[in-house]
């Protein structure tokens, strides 16, 4: 099946356009590097655009869908993959995107997924990389806060390591 990647994202729609952009360009330096996305397989904010740029260039795209969600699904996506609970939704999209968990901006939710991806990688149980795009300094309170916690001994600096913050497209691009 080649590479593929699950995207964590807002599904928030009152954003920046700025980070929707990021969000498209994201998307096409993907494909360009030959991965398929997984994503939250939503129409809300982010998680649409990351589709609706997906079904654009012809990505193969998965969405993993928890069932309650049925009313807000993206219905053109290459694939749906429905969950029960939120927590299946989080295992399925590793799953299906074995090779780089990428988290855009985004709020709680892109943060559960994001540190749970992590502690994941952290116990050897996510073996892709884990990233979170920069972009326009968005993760630099978190960067900040996991600093904190290795400067007081809460965060081990191989597990700090575990996660990139490329801060532009070129520097995402060379952690494909």
């Amino acid at each position: 099946m080649g590479k593929a990647a699950v995207i964590f994202c807002s599904a928030c729609t009152d954003i920046d356009p700025r980070y929707n952009e990021a969000a498209r360009e994201v998307v096409r330096s993907l494909n360009a590097a030959g991965y398929s996305i997984v994503s939250g397989g939503t129409t809300k904010g982010m998680m649409k655009v990351v589709a609706d740029e997906a079904l654009a260039l012809g990505v193969r795209s998965v969405g993993i869908v928890p069932r309650f969600m049925e009313d807000v699904c993206y219905p053109d996506l290459s694939e749906l993959v429905w969950t029960d609970l939120m927590s299946e939704r989080k295992d399925k999209m590793r799953e299906c995107g074995p090779d780089l968990a990428l988290a855009l901006p985004g709020g709680v939710g892109t943060m559960d997924e994001l540190f749970e991806t992590l502690t994941l990688a952290k116990l050897g149980k996510y073996h892709g990389k884990v990233v979170a795009y920069n972009c326009f300094g968005f993760y630099d309170p978190l960067c900040k806060l996991l600093d904190h916690m290795v400067g007081q001994g809460m965060l081990d600096l191989r597990s700090r390591s575990l996660i990139s913050f490329p801060e532009n497209i070129t520097e995402l691009k060379a952690l494909f």
